[in-house]
């Protein structure tokens, strides 16, 4: 069965000016309940994560300024979002929601996380409306418990998984791939295993060129045994912070290849669904909710 991790804590409201992205992790499972996608039987409620886990991953220093709200008003600023312990606690859920679909997806192909993608998050700061970093913390678990031998980590949000890179450049165990924008958030790039820095609208031909090109070659390369992806909608023509030029299609192109790859390959996989700024949020449920479909599509 497919697994879905979604907890209400996603829900969690923010002030104005960061509501309007927010509301996509109620809307989004509401949507796939609607057109019958997905049952309740569907979803799992992921617990807050054990702190020993998080510490797999992020510096104490850092966890324990976080979990007691001590961090400075310039480590604040360069996360942006304002500090609450619910906050703290809803990062905590979403990438322990990430670490049990990677349990679950290893028993039945894939499962998904209506949250996550939390790319920006380094092992001692956050950034980019990071607080803790989902993938790579579920990562550094699987390895930790010897349930994982080689991770790929496909990252295929607009922006490039800086804070993903910093954690693992001496992991020789996980491949960082990171497919984003060039001249898109963050300015200064931190250097992933393959880093593609894509030119501002590029479209769907092009972009799935390279994509398909990459897939195959990554899993004769890394011959991975685990794979976590990334499937950000944030590289729709329609997103206001994306640059770049796809169509809904071109991103449900996108998810078919890495799910087939992955299907072809037997080889397990997690995904977190990373940023999307559409002006209409329907743009950006309607690209997600591809992302369960396709997924529901090629392996159930």
């Amino acid at each position: 069965m497919l697994k879905i991790a979604f907890s209400p804590i996603y829900k969690y409201e923010l002030p104005n000016k960061h509501r309007f992205p927010m509301v996509k992790y109620e809307l989004l499972p509401e949507q796939l309940l609607y057109e019958g996608t997905v049952g309740q039987d569907h979803f799992f409620h992921p617990e807050p994560l054990e702190e020993e886990t998080i510490l797999l991953t992020h510096e104490k220093a850092y966890w324990e300024k976080l979990k007691n709200l001590q961090l400075s008003k310039k480590e604040i600023r360069a996360i942006g979002f304002p500090m609450s312990e619910l906050l703290v606690r809803r990062g905590t859920h979403i990438a322990n929601g990430t670490l049990q679909c990677a349990l679950f997806a290893q028993q039945n192909g894939v499962a998904l996380n209506v949250a996550g993608g939390t790319h920006h998050s380094f092992s001692d700061r956050g950034e980019g409306f990071c607080l803790l970093n989902d993938i790579a913390i579920a990562s550094n678990f699987l390895l930790e418990k010897n349930l994982a031998k080689k991770i790929l980590i496909i990252d295929l949000d607009v922006h490039q998984g800086n804070g993903t890179a910093q954690i693992f450049r001496n992991e020789n165990r996980v491949f960082t791939f990171s497919m984003h924008g060039e001249k898109n958030y963050p300015l200064r790039k931190e250097k992933s295993d393959l880093d593609i820095g894509l030119p501002d609208k590029i479209e769907d031909k092009d972009y799935l060129k390279i994509l398909a090109n990459q897939i195959p070659a990554l899993m004769n390369q890394v011959e991975p045994d685990m794979i976590f992806y990334l499937a950000g909608a944030d590289v729709l023509k329609t997103d206001k912070l994306g640059r770049l030029n796809l169509s809904i299609s071109g991103a449900k192109q996108r998810d078919r290849l890495v799910f087939e790859h992955c299907k072809k390959n037997r080889v397990p996989v997690a995904v977190s669904m990373g940023g999307g700024y559409s002006e209409r949020l329907t743009h950006i449920i309607e690209a997600h909710a591809n992302t369960f479909r396709v997924a529901k599509e090629i392996f159930f």
